[in-house]
């Protein structure tokens, strides 16, 4: 009997255990408890809203930590039920190690310390941790799912880019040093310095508070935005192309996985003559 609790517990919590599309009544309560957690824990620090009304604030940090709690101990239990953590041979120790538990746990974490003084830094930085718990979303969505495995799959193009990018950008504040640490010492007087020039210009922000002034590196500079647009495209592109093929994979299989069960379903019986 408690198998049978537990395997109906794993597919109210686990969206790939549905075979329907959507979340399960359960899953749906937890992601509205996530998104109303973390405005709550934005709100706590804005003294004009929290002023006053610490006690209510306190007491529904108090009651979202049971809630997560309970859920995580719950997918604790659940472990053995998911094919995934099933194959081990400790499968709740496995998963009280995967990154998915580490997120709950954390999201746990700073019910806590809601109840201790108000000014240490380590206080606020746990509470702060509580934004973490929009990482808990992630399960909930295939999205996040989706994007996890195009970033899965692209690393290599992905890390490739990246290098390119650190090499682009090591060649661009030697170059603008060169250029202009004699004109701007304090700015571009070393290739650290010039390197924040070039990580903003590069990245396409733009705050105007360093700048070339002499023409040598104002053709640079030229050269560096330039640049710039196109390691933005990249993997820019990159990640598009491959969230499209994930995307349509799946699509894919749900088709095949619904013609399957139109075809094992059993036919309806004619009508009698």
């Amino acid at each position: 009997m408690a198998a049978g609790v537990r395997q109906r517990v794993y597919e109210a919590l686990e969206p790939r255990a549905r075979e329907g599309l959507g979340l399960s009544l359960a899953n749906k309560f937890l992601v509205l408890c996530i998104i109303v957690a973390s405005a709550l824990a934005i709100l706590d620090t804005e003294p004009m809203v929290s002023a006053g009304r610490e006690p209510a604030f306190r007491l529904a940090e108090l009651a979202f930590g049971v809630i997560f709690s309970v859920e995580y101990l719950l997918r604790l239990w659940i472990a053995p039920d998911n094919p995934h953590w099933a194959r081990f041979r400790f499968p709740r120790l496995r998963y009280a190690f995967s990154v998915q538990a580490i997120i709950d746990l954390l999201a746990i974490l700073p019910t806590l310390f809601a109840f201790g003084g108000g000014g240490s830094v380590l206080l606020r930085f746990f509470r702060v941790l509580r934004i973490l718990r929009l990482a808990k979303l992630g399960r909930m969505s295939t999205a996040w799912q989706d994007l996890a495995a195009a970033l899965s799959e692209r690393r290599h193009e992905l890390i490739l880019t990246i290098s390119i990018a650190g090499f682009v950008l090591l060649v661009s504040s030697t170059l603008m040093y060169w250029a202009e640490a004699d004109a701007q010492p304090d700015k571009f007087g070393s290739i650290p310095r010039a390197m924040w020039w070039c990580i903003v210009t590069l990245t396409t922000v733009g705050y105007g508070d360093v700048f070339p002034v002499t023409m040598l590196g104002k053709s640079l500079a030229g050269l560096v935005a330039l640049a710039g647009i196109g390691l933005i495209a990249m993997p820019t592109g990159i990640l598009a192309a491959a969230f499209s093929d994930v995307v349509q994979r799946r699509r894919e299989a749900l088709r095949k996985a619904a013609e399957q069960r139109a075809l094992s379903s059993p036919s309806q019986p004619g009508p009698s003559a």
